[in-house]
């Protein structure tokens, strides 16, 4: 199967000021696609914080580094939103991860892994459940690298990227099927 990735516009928020703007952008939107990334521990009973959070619309992914901007009001205020639907997968461990950062509220949380099994789809992993609605592949090249360092890779962008917008492009492709 052909690999694809995100070819839209990759925005890194470094600030709690582009926080506040990039959140302002995507509150325009009423679906968005959400992932998080967390630095990986290869020691038994060490666990970083979520480092990364990612909110994809079709064209433009955020990629939104909680190492240095931690969750502003701005952010909690967008993940509490109920009217702005937000599509991820394995979203609970997503929420518990980010609750560890900051306890807010989730709302408008929408979890593929529920959605695809009335499709009767059984599989429960991102590239598994892309590869079988599209016949394309997502890489998951950069799942362990370092999300914490100083600058991300232009892979670590794309990875990140790709996983937060295929979750919105799942959806969008489920919900044009259910409509069918």
């Amino acid at each position: 199967m052909p690999t694809v990735v995100f070819e839209g516009r990759i925005i890194t928020i470094d600030t709690s000021t582009d926080v506040d703007k990039a959140v302002k952008a995507l509150s325009q939107e009423s679906v968005v696609g959400i992932d998080t990334e967390t630095r990986p521990s290869f020691r038994k009973g060490v666990q970083h914080n979520v480092s990364l959070i990612q909110l994809s619309t079709p064209d433009t992914c955020f990629l939104i580094r909680l190492n240095r901007t931690g969750m502003p009001d701005s952010l909690i205020s967008f993940l509490e939103n109920k009217q702005i639907a937000k599509i991820g997968l394995s979203l609970h461990d997503d929420y518990q991860a980010l609750n560890k950062r900051r306890k807010f509220k989730a709302g408008g949380f929408i979890d593929l892994q529920k959605e695809v099994g009335n499709f009767g789809i059984e599989e429960m992993s991102l590239q598994k459940i892309f590869a079988i609605i599209f016949r394309q592949r997502i890489s998951k090249s950069q799942q362990l690298s370092n999300w914490e360092n100083d600058v991300l890779t232009d892979k670590q962008k794309q990875y990140a990227a790709t996983d937060a917008w295929a979750c919105l492009k799942i959806y969008n492709k489920l919900k044009q099927i259910d409509q069918k």
